[in-house]
């Protein structure tokens, strides 16, 4: 069952370019490195400086797997500190966890015609 992790956050306005720059790179090394799709959401309405991650898992196991091999990546924990201490408010981090509602099986479905 797929889980989509959704995680908010506001950009410091004086560190908006260094910090889309930053979101890139985590961006293209979490989808190079590891097992999961990762998309950067910019805001059409709403608080101008409130972007969003959106990573995409195949289960919560495997979420958990990923998430342990970037925390214990130097390179990645780099990316994402300089991320989380330079170029976002402080305490502005919000993070949902979802997952997909699964299928009818097919006796369900045909039981339904």
């Amino acid at each position: 069952m797929t889980v989509i992790v959704y995680q908010t956050f506001v950009i410091k306005q004086e560190k908006f370019k260094e910090a889309i720059e930053n979101l890139r790179e985590i961006k293209k090394y979490r989808m190079e490195h590891y097992n999961h799709t990762v998309d950067i959401l910019t805001p059409i309405t709403g608080k101008d400086h409130t972007y969003s991650l959106i990573s995409t898992y195949d289960g919560l196991a495997e979420m958990e797997l990923q998430n342990k091999k970037m925390f214990d990546d130097e390179e990645y924990v780099e990316l994402i500190g300089t991320f989380f201490l330079d170029h976002i408010v402080e305490n502005s981090m919000y993070t949902q966890i979802f997952r997909s509602l699964r299928d009818l099986p097919a006796k369900e479905k045909e039981k339904k015609k």
